[in-house]
C-alpha cells in the first residue's frame, strides 16, 4: 500500500521524518513552502501531518525541535503553520454547530447525487480524476494512492472543485476526509469553508493558472479554470461557546484508560499519576463519512494504534479493542473499573461517539492554552503565539 510505504504508521518513522526536516524549517521553508513538486517530492514542507494528526509525534515535540535549531524569527512561518492546527481545532470546538451543519449539508448533497444524474456523473469523474483538468486529475489520483496532498494543492483542488466544476463543497470536503491520512474535522471543514467564502464571509480563494504553473515547477498550466470565485451563501457562524474544561479523575478509584484515534499520546496522563487497571481502544474513523473510508486511512489508523499500544504496553494493563462506544460500560464492568479517563476528543466522530457517555475527558495543556484564543480570525490568534511558545516543553508522547 503506497500510502503506508510513504507514511509508515509508527512514531519512529515520524521522528525520523522530523529529524530530516528540522534543518529546512527556517528560511528554506519560508521561501519554498508553496512549491508542489509532485508525489514523493514534497521536500520543502515537513510531511509530518499524518503523525501529528494522531499525536504519534506531538506539536510540542515538533515546535521544541524546530526552535532548538532555528530562531523564532527564522522559523516564524513554520511555527505559524503548526499553530493553525490548534487555531482551527479551537475555533470549531467553540462552535460545534458548524460541524453539525457540514454533516447535514453533506447528507443533502449525497441525496442530490442519488437523484441528479448530471451531478452524479460530474462528482464521480472528479473523485476518479477524470475531469480533463490535468492538475486536478493528478491531485485526485495522488490523494487516492498516497493519502496526502501538498497544502497548496489542497487549496487549488478545493477552489477548482467549487468554482470551476461547481460541485457542492461538502462533497469535496468529504473526499478529503475519506482519503487524507491527516484528515481532521476542524482543519478540513473550516479550510473548505474558507475557500468557499463561508468561513471569512466574502473572502474566497481562486485557483489561478499562472500561480499553479509557478508553484508546480511548470508541470501544469491548466486551461478553462473559473476566472472568478463568488462567495457561496450560508448562515453566519454562531457565537463561540466557552472553552471546555478538563475533567478530573479520582486517584482513589479503579480507573480505566480509553484511547481513541484522536490522541495516541497518553504519556502526560501517566506523568500526572494515571495508573489504569486496563485500557480500551475505540476507533471511530469510519464515522468520518457516510461513505466508505479509504482502506489506506483505516490501515494507517490501525497501525498507529498498534504502535502506541505496543510502546506503552507496560503502563496500559490489559488492552481491549472495542467495536463501538456502547461496549464501554460492559468493558468497564468486566474489569472492575469505576471511572474511565480519555484524552479529550475534539469535535468530530470520536466526540460524537462519546457524547452522553460517562467518560472523564482530559484536555491536553497545549490545547487548553491555545483554544481560548480561537475567538476571531487567525491574525488575532497569531499575536498570542509568543506567549504560547513560552509554555512549550517536551512532554512524553
Amino acid at each position: 500500500m503506497q500510502a503506508l510505504t510513504q507514511f509508515p504508521p509508527a512514531r519512529a518513522a515520524g521522528l525520523a521524518r522530523l529529524a530530516r526536516f528540522v534543518p529546512r524549517a527556517g528560511t528554506d521553508y519560508a521561501r519554498r513552502r508553496n512549491v508542489d513538486l509532485g508525489p514523493g517530492r514534497h521536500d520543502h514542507v515537513s510531511g509530518l501531518s499524518p503523525w501529528l494528526r494522531r499525536r504519534l509525534v506531538t506539536e510540542e515535540e515538533l515546535l521544541a525541535s524546530v526552535l532548538g535549531r532555528h530562531s523564532p524569527v527564522a522559523a516564524r512561518k513554520f511555527v505559524e503553520e503548526v499553530f493553525w492546527r490548534a487555531y482551527w481545532k479551537g475555533w470549531l470546538e467553540r462552535r460545534p454547530a458548524v460541524w453539525t451543519s457540514y454533516r447535514a449539508g453533506l447528507l443533502r448533497a449525497l441525496d442530490r447525487v442519488q437523484t441528479e444524474a448530471g451531478l452524479r456523473q460530474d462528482w464521480a469523474a472528479a473523485c476518479r480524476g477524470e475531469t480533463g483538468i490535468d492538475c486536478f486529475d493528478a491531485w485526485a489520483r495522488e490523494l487516492a494512492t498516497t493519502g496526502y496532498l501538498h497544502n497548496h494543492a489542497r487549496m487549488w483542488f478545493a477552489s477548482i472543485w467549487i468554482f470551476t466544476l461547481r460541485l457542492p463543497w461538502e462533497l469535496g470536503a468529504d473526499v478529503f476526509l475519506r482519503h487524507l491520512l491527516d484528515g481532521d474535522p476542524a482543519s478540513n471543514t473550516l479550510g473548505w469553508r474558507w475557500v468557499a467564502g463561508l468561513q471569512t464571509p466574502g473572502r474566497t480563494y481562486l485557483a489561478r493558472p499562472g500561480n499553479i504553473e509557478k508553484c508546480t515547477g511548470g508541470r501544469f498550466r491548466p486551461e478553462g479554470l473559473a476566472a472568478a470565485a463568488p462567495a457561496l451563501e450560508g448562515p453566519p457562524a454562531p457565537p463561540p461557546r466557552p472553552v471546555p474544561e478538563s475533567g478530573r479523575w479520582d486517584p482513589g478509584r479503579a480507573t480505566g484508560l480509553l484511547l481513541t484515534e484522536e490522541d495516541l499520546a497518553p504519556g502526560p496522563l501517566f506523568e500526572a499519576g494515571l495508573a489504569p487497571r486496563a485500557t480500551a481502544v475505540l476507533s471511530s474513523v469510519d464515522g468520518l463519512s457516510p461513505l466508505a473510508v479509504a482502506p489506506h486511512l483505516l490501515a494507517f489508523v490501525e497501525g498507529a494504534i498498534d504502535d502506541a499500544t505496543a510502546r506503552w504496553a507496560a503502563r496500559l494493563g490489559p488492552v481491549t479493542r472495542l467495536s463501538c462506544a456502547d461496549d464501554i460500560a460492559e468493558w468497564a464492568a468486566a474489569n472492575g473499573i469505576e471511572q474511565v479517563v480519555t484524552p479529550y476528543p475534539p469535535v468530530g466522530p470520536a466526540a460524537d461517539a462519546l457524547a452522553g457517555r460517562d467518560v472523564i475527558r482530559i484536555l491536553r495543556p497545549y490545547d487548553a492554552a491555545a483554544w481560548p484564543h480561537a475567538t476571531q480570525g487567525f491574525s488575532s490568534f497569531r499575536a498570542r503565539i509568543p506567549s504560547l511558545l513560552d509554555g512549550i516543553g517536551r512532554p512524553a508522547a
